[in-house]
């Protein structure tokens, strides 16, 4: 069987490579490099935590277990497996907190409430606050490194017999049925007959899938603040030991690698728009860096050497996409949030599907769902979440 990946960020990838490793004949297309949409620009959380309903819940969780089966130990993995610790200060974040945390142990999901002395022990050069009211540790919790995710799925994708096709001229200006299958061609003419096609294009699917008269229903960028978008900043390298995820009441902080930290506030995120992403000079660059200092120690010498706006892959339910298109077998549709969390799990299960086995876990997730309920295509703002 052909078929044909459209998309090269950590989704697509993975379901070609997934593909490949199951004998298909495989073409990988984007019109840029690969990891370089919406991949490149993620807090790259790996995680179920507080994802509802419960069904959202599994396929997350799914995709953590299948980031642990996966991903090799050391410096061969994209998998950094420090866990997360969250702390709570002011009263509704507590209330918050304890809810998902007695959620989270009838479900099995590894969640402990610490004391601030083990949190101190956990993060030494973090400033726990002694008003802390609650500290969660989630230690099956982790964050990738999509980089390094993508080069080992990429070589398993080639050593596999994937054709590869990235850059100019590759984007997809037509898409259509074809006798006995597809046929997808690109910018540069190439015309590629396949017997399925995936789309896995992150934000650009609506205009994907309506080259083939389908209408995904997506978040789209409306205006600076909205869900789709939020701010990530990385620091120099400092002399900071951090060897996990932290959520700390005004900044979320992760290891970045060579010393440097990847740092987010949703707080912060209401003036965020692609359009207009401030310099690593800005007012902004310093609230993040006065927030930082405040938080942790050895960061005197801090500044923000990259500072950009991610947008995210939003379903207007918030929930994932993934499932062929009504009325077109030949084309499946992929798009969710939780990307980086989903990407090993999907690249098996998205792969098993489109060869004839069909994966009861995606059930909830197809897309005829937004055609049997009177809000398809109406926003809906799902509580505003991190870059996952």
């Amino acid at each position: 069987m052909k078929i044909v990946v459209i998309g090269a960020g950590m989704i697509g990838v993975s379901i070609a490579a997934g593909l490949a490793r199951k004998g298909a004949e495989v073409v990988l297309v984007d019109r840029s490099a690969p990891g370089t949409g919406t991949t490149a620009t993620s807090y790259a959380w790996v995680n179920a935590n507080g994802k509802e309903p419960r069904a959202y819940f599994d396929l997350n969780r799914a995709g953590l277990e299948a980031h642990h089966r996966l991903s090799p130990e050391g410096d061969a993995g994209w998998l950094h497996r420090g866990g997360h610790v969250e702390i709570a200060v002011e009263e509704p974040h507590r209330t918050d907190l304890a809810r998902r945390m007695e959620m989270h142990r009838e479900r099995g999901y590894p969640a402990e409430e610490i004391d601030a002395e083990k949190a101190r022990t956990l993060l030494p050069d973090v400033i726990v606050p002694d008003e802390a009211r609650l500290i969660v540790h989630y230690p099956r919790e982790a964050h990738a490194y999509p980089a390094a995710y993508l080069a080992a799925l990429l070589g398993q994708a080639r050593e596999a017999g994937a054709e590869i096709r990235t850059g100019p001229g590759q984007n997809v200006v037509g898409l259509r049925a074809s006798e006995g299958g597809s046929e997808v061609t690109l910018a540069d003419g190439t015309a590629i007959r396949a017997d399925k096609v995936v789309s896995a294009a992150g934000r650009w699917t609506p205009a994907l899938a309506a080259l083939a008269g389908i209408d995904v229903p997506l978040h789209a960028f409306a205006e600076p603040g909205d869900i789709t978008v939020g701010y990530l900043a990385t620091t120099n390298p400092l002399p900071v030991r951090l060897t996990r995820l932290v959520t700390a009441p005004s900044l979320h902080i992760r290891p970045a690698g060579g010393g440097r930290l990847l740092l987010q506030a949703l707080d912060l995120d209401a003036t965020a728009d692609p359009g207009a992403v401030p310099d690593t000079r800005s007012d902004l660059a310093a609230t993040f860096v006065a927030r930082l200092q405040r938080l942790v120690r050895n960061a005197e010498a801090a500044r923000i050497d990259e500072l950009v706006v991610g947008q995210r892959v939003m379903p207007r339910d918030g929930r994932t996409i993934a499932g062929p298109a009504p009325n077109l077998s030949w084309l499946y549709i992929v798009a969710t949030h939780s990307g980086v969390t989903l990407a090993p799990y999907l690249g098996e299960a998205v792969a098993a599907e489109l060869l004839g086995e069909r994966q009861a876990e995606l059930d909830d997730f197809r897309i005829e769902r937004f055609l049997d309920e009177t809000s398809y295509g109406t926003p809906h703002s799902p509580r505003r979440p991190a870059q996952q």
